[in-house]
């Protein structure tokens, strides 16, 4: 399991859950089962916790336990899954945003720059748009806008201009293709900051991440029982922000909604943390791969 995936923030974001032992939870980003297990631990043999992930290889490290719903979907579709097993309400959900360390560690899958492998980086096998799609069919003015929204490369114009210019010629398959195509405009002493700024842009694009997020925490809201516990660990600004938002105003976009006849502003949610939690100093050291983690934990309004 550790090596499939290691859990970040682990006691913290399951003891932000505040579980109660014989209640209905989610894990909604499965992954290795780290998060998964330590709910388990925790609920006796009336509590159910649904585990939901896209990803196939996941599959491998469901726990042989009658208290575990495995559902092999996008955590978009958690009240769907909810009602089809018979739940209509929650006690509890936590999502770790982060991609897995056996997604970004398996060379096939193409997540990550440091193998030489097709670009697919999909989260779910089953779906057809891959990165290599993307960036061989999508037009200069769709790659300009992913990668300034998504990636926020600075010098996101030029980087399309040598990708639009080569794929004229070839068809961009490969990762070490792809970085040589782009070599002229990677700053050379920024050169694994900016590939993991455009491969994170490609990454969103092809697995719908933030259009799931928003679709995820929308359910959530509705979801909860009122008192249950919404903790969600976030690894950028751009997933950080409509989380935030989600929490503070109920949507995306954080804008606060007022009752029409007194002015009172409305609130789903009130935070548990009011400061954010990230990863100790000794947590970064067992896995570096937590150091932009950043906590949030609410509550939904009675």
């Amino acid at each position: 399991m550790s090596e499939y995936h290691v859990p970040v923030l682990l006691k913290e974001s399951v003891d932000g859950l505040d579980i109660r032992q014989g209640g209905v939870y989610l894990d909604l980003t499965f992954g290795g089962g780290g998060h998964s297990g330590e709910i388990l631990k925790r609920l006796d043999a009336e509590g159910c916790l649904l585990g939901f992930d896209q990803d196939e290889d996941a599959l491998a490290n469901v726990p042989e336990d009658d208290r575990f719903i495995f559902v092999n979907h996008n955590f978009r579709y958690l009240r769907n899954f909810m009602r089809y097993y018979g739940y209509e309400e929650a006690d509890g959900i936590l999502a770790d945003l982060g991609v897995s360390s056996h997604e970004f560690d398996e060379a096939g899958r193409g997540f990550s720059f440091r193998f030489e492998a097709e670009l697919d980086m999909r989260m779910n096998q089953r779906s057809k748009l891959t990165a290599a799609t993307v960036l061989n069919t999508y037009d200069a003015e769709q790659l300009t806008a992913i990668f300034r929204n998504y990636g926020e490369v600075e010098n996101a114009r030029r980087l399309v201009d040598l990708i639009v210019k080569a794929r004229a010629n070839q068809e961009i398959k490969t990762s070490e293709a792809f970085y040589q195509i782009i070599l002229p405009c990677i700053p050379k002493l920024k050169e694994k900051k900016y590939l993991a700024k455009v491969y994170q842009a490609l990454r969103i694009e092809v697995n719908g991440e933030l259009e799931a997020l928003e679709e995820m925490m929308q359910q959530a809201m509705e979801v909860l029982k009122p008192g249950g516990r919404l903790v969600i660990i976030t690894y950028h600004s751009l997933e950080d922000r409509i989380v935030k938002n989600f929490l503070k105003a109920g949507n995306a976009e954080g804008k606060l909604e007022k009752d029409l006849v007194f002015g009172h502003v409305h609130h789903n949610f009130e935070l548990v943390n009011r400061k954010v939690i990230v990863p100790s100093e000794e947590e970064i050291v067992r896995n570096p791969r937590a150091r932009s983690a950043k906590l949030r934990i609410a509550r939904k309004k009675d």
